[in-house]
């Protein structure tokens, strides 16, 4: 004869099976079944093998022995745990109190200092008479309308009086070049990057549980350093070309840049080009206010014959600027998970980047120095051959190709 513990698996097994399709009431009905089974002892033999209260099994037994049909109802009228909010009705304001955007900065907010997950909030409920879990916390904020989300950058700051009238007249420069069959180009440089074993932001596939093993800390190797992609859009071509250096981000390293661009793909393309628009930020190695850009500009316009003109996007909007979305967003992409061990895997992996549109990206290093601290003068500048547009001079302004001595740094 099977003894109770036997009894008891037996009648676990059966109940794990059939417990995932059930609901409260025919959980009770079957184990009050087993427990009639069993006869004498059964109600405890069954509440021991499933780990339900014998009050339950008791609870179905009854029924059974009653008779009762289904009323399509599991629980009587009114059974079941009360919400919190129905036995602690502050408790609801309480919580809005505390995740309220009007009121996350005031200094007198318990929260102020604190991350607001569903735990902190569910402690700081309970310090203030509201005992509260942290699920019944998340599901009370769902209820209210509340959601994770991180933070939108959308807010601009000040924006220049002028800032939508520059982005019209920076188009018009750009149709007119394009209409003339005149190269326009987007230049930028993108985020410096560690060279060596660290940590790449993404994901890509590997074996499982093997994943690529980098640096817990992000110090510089100093061997290897850093690498400086400056990268050159070429907006009717849809092609790119970023020269990764590994010294400064200096003006003379981006009209470099520009130079091998111009000498290795754009006067062989653009064969009878007289001209040539750069649309670049307002900051940067290629600022509007940065003497050393013009002044190398005047070399290139020289050697090339090219008039350049160059059209600075607004203050403050140089996520508008077409290198960031058209050519550095699929280079990030491209290498996402990889760690850049060497300047030359960088620049592989950047002349492998390409898009279903079309974008195709060449790359190479650039050896060259190039030493911070050359500082020019106002005087300088003002004699180069530089003609400032009627609109916001500042911002755009032609560099003729004409011959100019080079002025010597201070």
């Amino acid at each position: 004869m099977a003894s109770d513990a036997q009894v008891g698996e037996s009648v676990a097994r059966r109940y794990a099976v059939l417990r995932p399709y059930l609901d409260e009431r025919q959980r009770r009905l079957v184990l009050a079944a087993e427990a009639a089974e069993l006869g004498r002892g059964g109600i405890t033999v069954v509440a021991l093998a499933t780990g339900v209260h014998p009050d339950t099994v008791a609870k179905g037994v009854r029924e059974l022995d009653g008779g009762a049909e289904p009323s399509g109802r599991v629980r009587a009228p009114g059974g079941g745990r009360k919400r919190a909010t129905e036995t602690d009705p502050w408790l609801a304001p309480a919580l809005k109190a505390l995740v309220d955007p009007h009121t996350r900065g005031d200094p007198e907010s318990p929260l102020v200092w604190t991350t607001k997950s569903t735990k902190n909030l569910a402690d700081t409920l309970a310090t203030h008479g509201h005992p509260v879990s942290d699920r019944t916390v998340a599901r009370m904020l769902r209820g209210q309308g509340f959601s994770l989300q991180g933070n939108a950058k959308v807010t601009e700051g000040r924006q220049h009086i002028d800032r939508d009238a520059q982005f019209g007249y920076l188009n018009a420069q750009v149709i007119d070049h394009l209409g003339a069959g005149a190269p326009v180009v987007s230049v930028d440089t993108k985020k410096k990057e560690l060279v060596g074993e660290f940590n790449n932001g993404g994901r890509e596939y590997q074996p499982k549980g093997s994943p690529v093993k980098v640096n817990v800390h992000d110090f510089p190797d100093e061997e290897l350093g850093k690498a400086i992609p400056y990268g050159v859009y070429d907006v009717a071509a849809n092609t790119g070309w970023v020269s990764v250096g590994a010294d400064h981000d200096t003006s003379a390293f981006a009209v470099e840049t520009l130079r091998r661009w111009w000498n290795a793909v754009g006067c062989h393309r653009y064969p009878g080009a007289d001209r040539l628009l750069v649309c670049a930020d307002g900051g940067g190695s290629n600022g509007s206010r940065v003497r050393a850009w013009k002044i190398e500009l005047t070399k290139l316009a020289a050697e090339t014959g090219l008039a350049i003109t160059v059209c600075h996007l607004p203050p403050g909007t140089s996520k508008w600027n077409k290198i960031e979305h058209r050519l550095f967003s699929q280079i990030t992409m491209n290498w996402r998970g990889r760690p850049l061990t060497s300047h030359q895997i960088i620049v592989d992996l950047i002349g492998a980047t390409s898009t279903a549109t079309g974008l195709t990206v060449r790359a190479e290093l650039d050896t060259g120095t190039y030493p911070i601290g050359i500082k020019y003068t106002n005087k300088q500048v003002d004699a180069l051959p530089i003609t400032r547009h009627d609109f916001h001079g500042e911002w755009n302004y032609t560099v003729a190709p004409a011959p100019a001595d080079t002025p010597t740094p201070t």
